[in-house]
């Protein structure tokens, strides 16, 4: 058998070599696990002892004992909207409106909190609410690895205000948390279209 020519090596050497040129290489995009999201559905939440009612989702719970820190006794209505299945959490405070708890405070509270988030945000859309059932407030939406990507605060203008945000257990990465962000996000606006307050009640130090 006769060996192979040197010129028959070269050419397909240079074959090889054109082949391989010609191809562009496309660099793979960065994925992330999917995320299963659960259906959507809802159940009412009474808050006895609190003077509010709101509905959350069926694949969460309340945890009315919130590790959100407490400026005294009488922060008793604060709890938690607690999402083990997408490592999230919806705080909730609540303030009642007196003499010396303003209410121009607490919205400027509001306010500077979200604002703690801009340096980090891509965007901040901001949408005021006003219901039927005098329910009052501004929700925040932050785009962008913020430690909160969204909030919100509910009065009446006179005797009630309550604030809310949105937080999850891991590092915040927009990109990898983006879907749960959207998903959430349905559920906190229907938090706020289903909540009420209840001028009959009588809030209670202890559960």
């Amino acid at each position: 058998m006769n060996s192979p020519s040197f010129q028959h090596i070269f050419f397909l050497f240079c074959l090889i070599l054109v082949v391989g040129c010609g191809r562009e290489y496309t660099p793979k995009p960065k994925a992330y696990p999917r995320m299963v999201l659960p259906q959507k559905a809802y159940q009412t939440i009474d808050n006895q002892g609190c003077p509010f009612s709101f509905e959350i989702p069926v694949y969460s719970n309340i945890n009315y004992t919130p590790d959100l820190k407490k400026i005294n006794e009488e922060d008793n209505c604060w709890m938690d909207v607690v999402f083990d299945s997408l490592n999230a959490t919806f705080h909730i405070s609540y303030k009642q409106i007196n003499n010396q708890v303003k209410l121009k405070t607490l919205i400027e509270d509001a306010h500077k909190l979200t604002s703690k988030h801009i340096k980090k945000a891509e965007f901040i859309d901001q949408r005021r609410i006003e219901t039927n059932k005098n329910v009052y407030g501004l929700f925040s939406d932050v785009g962008g690895n913020a430690a909160s990507s969204m909030q919100f605060f509910l009065t009446d203008s006179v005797n009630h205000y309550l604030f809310g945000s949105l937080y999850f257990s891991s590092t915040p990465n927009y990109d990898s948390i983006q879907p749960a962000i959207h998903f959430l996000k349905d559920d906190m606006l229907h938090l706020i279209e289903s909540f009420e307050w209840n001028e009959d009640y009588t809030a209670t130090a202890s559960r």
